[in-house]
């Protein structure tokens, strides 16, 4: 028989699914007042169990998933998070210390819980090896799996701004974090055989990725680069309908991965040597810096 949770518990999970996993997001979210911090601990601890579904890695898992086990997984998760938004806090989710309080989370914020929907969606495309044509195409996926966090994530934030248009700048900045995060990450994926960056793209810098000319990959990473931070331009116009707290924690999240950005744009090729990332050091004064009202 299931143990079931009590709620204080069940935020407490959350917290540490979070502390232990965000690596980047952690140092903003530390920045917001208990109960969103709480809050977005838990859209956090959601979000990364169905990336774990995606990538085959959940706890206790010892074999490789199977493609077709992973969409199933993913399809219960929609199911479960979906009966959530029908039925509130039901029976189901005691034993499920995430689910738990995520339905208390819905309870107390005005969190958008049907774009899980559109992150599981970006999961399904992932696991069945989707490629992109054109960057209308990737940009579609990257509204899925970043977007639709940015929109999760000013449900527990607020705004007193028109609730749309900050919906659509929390948006534009998860497209920004999301294309950063593939241009970091091009290695990888490519070993994994996926390729995010759009196909034509590709063909216009003349780009291999089994063996990419030096000079024309610098091309290519320098025109992505370009195109993400007129989104982080674009995402940046959020912080200032945001209340103090949480344009801190937009800002030192977000800053984390524009700093991220630049450091790619200055040295293209060492993306495909190794996976770049920020020291502890420098993430903690991007966050202090916004914790002051300082931001990119």
């Amino acid at each position: 028989m299931s143990k079931r949770v009590d709620l204080t518990e069940a935020y407490r999970e959350c917290e540490r699914i979070t502390w232990t996993q965000a690596r980047n997001f952690a140092y903003g979210i530390r920045l917001l007042p208990p109960a969103k911090r709480r809050g977005l601990a838990v859209i956090y601890a959601f979000a990364r169990r169905i990336d774990d579904i995606g990538d085959g890695t959940l706890p206790g898992q010892t074999a490789a998933m199977p493609a077709g086990q992973k969409i199933a997984e993913l399809e219960k998760a929609r199911q479960a998070v979906l009966s959530l938004d029908e039925q509130g806090l039901g029976e189901q989710s005691h034993d499920d210390p995430v689910l738990f309080a995520l339905a208390d989370v819905k309870r107390h914020f005005p969190v958008p819980i049907e774009a899980f929907g559109e992150l599981i969606d970006g999961c399904v495309a992932d696991v069945r090896g989707t490629h992109y044509e054109t960057f209308e195409d990737l940009h579609h996926y990257c509204r899925c799996v970043a977007g639709s966090i940015g929109r999760l994530s000013l449900g527990i934030f607020g705004t007193r701004h028109d609730p749309q248009e900050a919906a659509q700048l929390a948006d534009s900045l998860g497209v920004a974090l999301q294309l950063t995060n593939i241009l970091r990450d091009i290695r990888e994926d490519h070993h994994n055989g996926r390729v995010y960056l759009p196909a034509e793209d590709l063909a216009k810098f003349d780009i291999d990725l089994d063996a990419p000319s030096p000079s024309q990959f610098a091309r290519l990473i320098e025109f992505e680069a370009g195109r993400a931070r007129d989104w982080y331009a674009t995402g940046w116009r959020l912080l200032p309908m945001l209340d103090r707290r949480s344009a801190a924690c937009t800002g030192a999240m977000a800053g984390i991965y524009r700093q991220l950005l630049e450091r790619i744009a200055a040295e293209p090729g060492a993306v495909l040597r190794r996976r770049m990332s920020l020291s502890a050091g420098e993430k903690a004064m991007v966050a202090v810096k916004a914790l002051a009202g300082r931001f990119n």
